[in-house]
C-alpha cells in the first residue's frame, strides 16, 4: 500500500466507505437519515415522504425570497436539502445562515457537514469544511458534529490513537438516545481495526451520557392538584379559569426573564402556550430558547425535540 497524507491508500478507501455514513448519522440528530450499507459505500436514505419535503423546500424558498434575512429559514432550508441529498444546495443555505448569525455554532457545524457530503472526495476533508468545524468548536467546544469531524481530521493526519481518544471523549458526552452514537462507535471500531489498536474492552465499558429527554419533558403530565385546588377551580367561571391559567403562564414567562438559562422552564412555557392555543407565543418561546442556547448542542437538541413533540 502507498502512503497518502500519512495514511495508506487502503486505509483511505476504508475511510471513504464510512465517512459519509458517519456524517449522515450525525445529521440524523436533525433530519432523520437511516443508513443502508452495501459492499462499496454507505448510502444516505431518506426516511420520509420526498414529495412532502419537496413541498416544504418550495415553501421555504418562497418565504426566503420575501425575507432573505431569515436565519432560521435558511437553516431549515439547509436541513431539508440535506434530507433530499442536495448537499451543495444545503451548503449554500447553511453558509447563508452562518453569515446572518455568525455566532451560532450549529450553523457552522452543519455547513461543514454539508460540504463534506457534497465533496465525496474519497475520505479527505475539504479545507472550507475544516474551517467551518474549527469555527463551530471555537463557539461551542461540545458541538458533536464538529467533534466527530475533528477526530476524522486527526485520523487523516495519521494520528490514529489521538483520533480514537477524541471519539471516546465525544462518546462519553453522547446521550444514550442520540442517533449519532452508532457513528461514533463505528469510527472508533473502523480506525482501531485498520491500525491494530485494541479497543474492544474499552468500547464495552464506555457508558453513554443520560438521555436528554426533550420529548419526555414536553409530554409529561403536570403535577396533580390538591383537593382544595380542584374545589377552588370548580368554583370559578370559565373565563376566571382561563384568566387564572394565563396568570400562571405569565408568571412562568416572568421567571424566565429573570433566569433565562433554564431549558426546562422554556419547554414548560412552550407547552403551556400550546395548551392555551397560543401557537404564536409557543413559537416565540421556542425561538428565544434556541437563541439563548444556540452554542449548547445538547440543550439545543433537547429544545428541538420538545418543540417537535408539541408540533411546533
Amino acid at each position: 500500500m502507498t502512503e497518502v497524507n500519512g495514511v495508506t491508500s487502503g486505509s483511505s478507501k476504508t475511510m471513504a466507505r464510512w465517512v459519509l455514513g458517519g456524517a449522515a448519522l450525525i445529521a440524523a440528530s436533525a433530519i432523520g437519515y437511516s443508513i443502508v450499507r452495501n459492499d462499496t459505500a454507505p448510502v444516505p436514505q431518506v426516511t420520509g415522504d420526498q414529495a412532502s419535503v419537496g413541498e416544504m423546500i418550495a415553501k421555504l424558498e418562497a418565504r426566503l425570497a420575501e425575507s432573505p434575512d431569515d436565519e432560521e429559514g435558511w437553516r431549515m432550508l439547509g436541513t431539508a436539502n440535506l434530507q433530499t441529498e442536495r448537499y451543495a444546495e444545503a451548503a449554500t443555505a447553511f453558509r447563508r445562515a452562518a453569515t446572518l448569525d455568525p455566532d451560532n455554532a450549529e450553523n457552522h457545524a452543519m455547513l461543514g457537514e454539508a460540504l463534506v457530503l457534497a465533496s465525496r472526495n474519497g475520505g479527505d476533508l475539504p479545507g472550507d469544511a475544516r474551517a467551518a468545524f474549527d469555527r463551530a468548536l471555537s463557539l461551542d467546544p461540545a458541538d458533536p458534529r464538529a467533534r466527530y469531524f475533528r477526530g476524522l481530521a486527526i485520523n487523516l493526519e495519521g494520528k490514529h490513537e489521538e483520533a480514537i481518544e477524541a471519539w471516546f471523549d465525544l462518546l462519553e458526552d453522547t446521550p444514550a438516545d442520540a442517533p449519532y452514537a452508532a457513528a461514533v462507535q463505528q469510527a472508533i471500531t473502523e480506525v482501531a481495526k485498520a491500525n491494530d489498536i485494541d479497543v474492544a474492552e474499552r468500547l464495552e465499558n464506555t457508558s453513554l451520557a443520560p438521555s436528554i429527554g426533550g420529548t419526555a419533558t414536553a409530554t409529561a403530565g403536570a403535577p396533580g392538584p390538591s383537593a382544595s385546588d380542584i374545589a377552588a377551580v370548580r368554583a370559578m367561571s370559565a373565563s376566571e379559569q382561563q384568566e387564572m391559567i394565563r396568570g400562571m403562564v405569565d408568571r412562568l414567562a416572568a421567571r424566565l426573564e429573570e433566569d433565562p438559562l433554564n431549558p426546562d422552564g422554556w419547554i414548560m412555557l412552550m407547552r403551556s402556550r400550546v395548551q392555551l392555543g397560543d401557537m404564536a407565543g409557543a413559537r416565540e418561546a421556542r425561538d428565544e430558547s434556541l437563541r439563548l442556547f444556540r452554542n449548547d448542542a445538547t440543550t439545543t437538541r433537547r429544545l428541538r425535540e420538545a418543540a417537535d413533540a408539541l408540533r411546533l
